[in-house]
């Protein structure tokens, strides 16, 4: 009896520590808009929390301390009639290994972000239909921010949620809302993205994602030398993207996130031979020119 009773506080408080994957701030700005009640982007910010994180976005079991730091920025440029216009900032990160030092991973600016929200409307997610736009387009980001995640800590590990999100940008194709359809005229947007991740010409690009967290950053604790060697490395593999999709979105999303912490990677510790680095800097991403001058 008392092994049974023990069996089952055990049981109670490991459940306790489980939650849903996100830990999502979010952060809505109207300073734009001269309309509308102030309380009512105060629920928009609240109802978006409330989603993000009370959604059961996988079927893992995933402890506190395994959760997603992310943060999704809304700007709201117009209202009027329920209907909104914004733009919406993703990020996300997640921990190096052996540190209390966080690595960014995704950072991108959605500006192709309308949609219509009705104070206390419950905001229901079903990938196989389209509710909302506002579901839709924050379910997307949702399942590539843990798709990403994945991807970093085993090669090719986000397969599943990235095909999720594949999914909702096929269902929300036929809704009349930007960022959904590739003849919008411009290779920018969410099913540009997606596309592009989960086609064989990018697979160097997951590859990188893994190189560079596993074989590089988490290794730096251990031994910094090596690990800069890992991200230096991880780096040229992008080279093969370059030779038959230069300045592609996926290459801009990844620099976007990642430019500033390459520069500082570099800029400590022990030297190595930064002159090859450089150069495929240079090449891959050249509007970073200015950043990849400051490698010594």
């Amino acid at each position: 009896m008392k092994r049974n009773l023990v069996l089952v506080l055990i049981l109670f408080f490991v459940q306790i520590g489980v939650s849903q994957e996100l830990q999502a701030t979010v952060s809505v700005n109207y300073q734009q808009v001269n309309n509308g009640n102030p309380q009512l982007f105060k629920n928009l910010e609240k109802q978006v929390n409330e989603f993000l994180n009370n959604t059961k976005w996988t079927d893992r079991e995933v402890l506190d301390i395994e959760k997603i730091e992310c943060n999704f920025f809304i700007n709201i440029s117009k209202y009027g009639s329920n209907d909104f216009e914004a733009t919406l900032q993703i990020q996300s990160s997640r921990p190096i290994y052996n540190s209390t030092f966080s690595t960014p991973i995704l950072n991108i600016n959605d500006k192709n972000f309308s949609f219509r929200f009705i104070e206390f409307e419950t905001m229901v997610y079903d990938q196989n239909s389209f509710n909302s736009n506002l579901v839709s387009v924050l379910a997307f980001y949702s399942n590539l921010i843990i798709g990403l995640d994945q991807d970093s800590f085993a090669l090719n590990g986000g397969t599943k949620y990235l095909e999720i999100a594949s999914n909702i940008v096929n269902v929300a194709q036929t809704s009349g809302y930007k960022g959904w359809s590739l003849s919008e005229g411009n290779n920018n947007n969410r099913n540009f993205l997606i596309s592009d991740l989960l086609s064989n010409t990018f697979s160097p690009f997951r590859s990188t994602m893994y190189e560079y967290q596993r074989l590089g950053l988490d290794l730096m604790q251990e031994d910094l030398l090596k690990g800069k060697e890992g991200v230096a490395k991880s780096i040229q593999t992008l080279l093969e993207i370059q030779k038959v999709r230069p300045n592609s979105l996926i290459m801009r999303t990844f620099f976007d996130a990642k430019g500033d912490e390459i520069v500082s990677v570099f800029s400590d510790g022990p030297k190595i031979d930064v002159t090859k680095l450089v150069e495929t800097l240079n090449r891959i991403s050249p509007l970073n020119s200015q950043k990849w001058n400051k490698i010594r």
